[in-house]
């Protein structure tokens, strides 16, 4: 079980065809009180908003509420670039950026739109490379240099720095992605429907296996669950802390089809019910 105080998010489709209606939402979980918002990265989907650019929209438009995407597709945004972008908005938004971080999906549409295709072994191997290079982006060192098979950067000056040491939240399902969420990653972020119960369980063993062989505190690493749509629920509070509890879950990011109804009633009944059942 996590010892971490829950966290409590929104999942929104970033859909083109309705924008202020997104930030129209964003301020309502802001006001609500909501920990999170996430935002799925797919810049080859047509229908999608930019998930950068909503993000800082977002921020701009809300207080206190953590933006971050869930999870950024790598293969189209090279990692210097990505890691400043994340500064930026974490400085201008006073701390309230997380990086999710994906190794990459979709690759007919990532090709197509002039990203490189890789294997699953080269999409992992790209990853750990780019972490490096993001940290390095944030380390506030004179110059970076870090010569790798998929990135490369030579005597680069990094920063900005952000406000707060930015988490690394990396999208997994496979052991060898899983051991290197332990390995290098500062959380997890899973979707229900992509995992099960016996997959997260077994996916927490990895995780842990690959902290510990990194010399890491396995209780140091975030469980982010995508839980989805939860107005079918019969017991919600049941649900999120079964899930706190057996798997360590200490973020859930919802998606409500009536959104004001369902999110005050969530905010105000269910999330504080969680929190003070989970002690």
């Amino acid at each position: 079980m996590t010892d971490r105080r829950p966290q409590f998010g929104y999942f929104p489709a970033p859909e083109a065809g309705a924008p202020t209606a997104l930030l129209d939402t964003a301020k309502r979980l802001d006001e609500l009180g909501f920990d999170l918002i996430g935002i799925q990265d797919h810049p080859y989907q047509s229908r999608f908003l930019d998930t950068w650019t909503l993000l800082s929209a977002i921020a701009a438009v809300t207080e206190k509420i953590t933006v971050f995407p869930d999870v950024a597709c790598l293969p189209l945004r090279p990692p210097a670039v990505l890691a400043k972008s994340a500064a930026t908005l974490d400085l201008l938004s006073g701390g309230r950026v997380e990086l999710g971080l994906g190794a990459g999906i979709f690759w007919d549409a990532i090709e197509a739109m002039g990203g490189p295709r890789r294997s699953p072994g080269e999409s992992v191997e790209a990853l750990r490379e780019a972490v490096t290079i993001v940290r390095g982006m944030w380390s506030g060192k004179r110059s970076i240099t870090h010569e790798g098979e998929y990135y490369s950067v030579k005597g680069l000056h990094p920063g900005p720095a952000p406000v707060h040491d930015i988490g690394i939240w990396l999208g997994a399902y496979k052991p060898r992605m899983l051991r290197t969420v332990g390995e290098l990653g500062d959380g997890w972020i899973p979707s229900l429907g992509y995992i099960d119960d016996d997959g997260l369980a077994a996916a927490n063993d990895l995780i842990d296996a690959g902290a510990e062989k990194a010399n890491r505190d396995p209780g140091s690493i975030r469980r982010i669950l995508n839980v989805g749509d939860i107005s079918g629920l019969d017991d919600k509070v049941e649900f999120f802390v079964r899930y706190a509890r057996e798997f360590r879950i200490d973020g859930f990011l919802i998606d409500c089809p009536a959104i004001h109804s369902e999110l005050s009633g969530f905010a105000q009944n269910t999330i504080p019910r969680v929190r003070d059942a989970l002690g």
